[in-house]
C-alpha cells in the first residue's frame, strides 16, 4: 500500500490535510490540463478553483482510493467543458499555454500549429490527445477518465492523429517548399 493510498483514504474519511497534500501534489497536473481547455489564465484558475472547491465537497463519495487521480482529472476536464460551453467564445492562444504545455523539442511554430491542429478536433479526439501528450497518461488511464473502453480510446487516439497528420503537413511540406525555393533564387 502506497503513501497517498493511505492519504486518499484518510482524506475520503474527513483528514482534511491528508487532502490538501494530495491536492498541492496534483496542483499542476490541474492548471495544465485546464488550461489546456480553456487557454487562458484567468479561465484556467476558475476551472482550477472550481475543481478544488467539488472534490473538497464530495472527497466522502469516492469509493476506490486508487482511482483518486483518474477521479480528480475527470472532475476537472467536465468543469473545463462546462466553462467552455457556458462562454462559447474565441479562444486566443496565448505565450504562457505553448511553453507550459508542449516539449522543448519542437519550435515555437511547431507548438501553436499543433495545438491549433488539436483545437479543430471533435472534442472526443482532442480530450484523448491532451491527454496523452500533454499530460503524460497512459491509454488505460484515458479510459479511466473517459469512462469508455481502452480500445475506444486508443481508435480515438489513431483517429485523432490520422486527422491532424495532413492539417500539420501542408503546413511544413508548404514551408519546405517556400525554403527551398528561396535557397535555390
Amino acid at each position: 500500500m502506497t503513501a497517498n493510498y493511505k492519504k486518499v483514504k484518510r482524506a475520503i474519511g474527513g483528514d482534511q490535510e491528508a487532502l490538501l497534500f494530495l491536492l498541492q501534489q496534483q496542483k499542476e497536473k490541474l492548471y495544465r490540463t485546464s488550461f489546456s481547455y480553456v487557454r487562458n489564465e484567468a479561465d484556467a484558475l476558475d476551472v482550477f478553483q472550481q475543481t478544488v472547491l467539488l472534490v473538497i465537497e464530495s472527497i466522502h463519495q469516492l469509493r476506490e482510493p486508487k482511482y483518486f487521480s483518474t477521479w480528480l482529472m475527470k472532475i476537472c476536464i467536465n468543469v473545463s467543458l462546462e466553462v467552455l460551453q457556458k462562454q462559447k467564445k474565441v479562444i486566443l492562444m496565448d505565450d504562457l499555454m505553448v511553453s507550459s504545455l508542449t516539449s522543448d523539442m519542437a519550435t515555437s511554430a511547431e507548438k501553436i500549429d499543433l495545438l491549433d491542429a488539436i483545437f479543430k478536433l471533435d472534442e472526443k479526439y482532442k480530450t484523448v490527445l491532451l491527454l496523452k501528450y500533454y499530460d503524460d497518461m497512459t491509454f488505460e488511464q484515458i479510459a479511466d477518465v473517459l469512462g469508455e473502453p481502452i480500445g475506444t480510446v486508443k481508435s480515438k487516439g489513431k483517429r485523432a492523429l490520422a486527422k491532424i497528420k495532413p492539417i500539420l503537413k501542408g503546413v511544413y511540406l508548404d514551408d519546405r517548399a517556400k525554403t527551398r525555393q528561396r535557397s535555390i533564387e
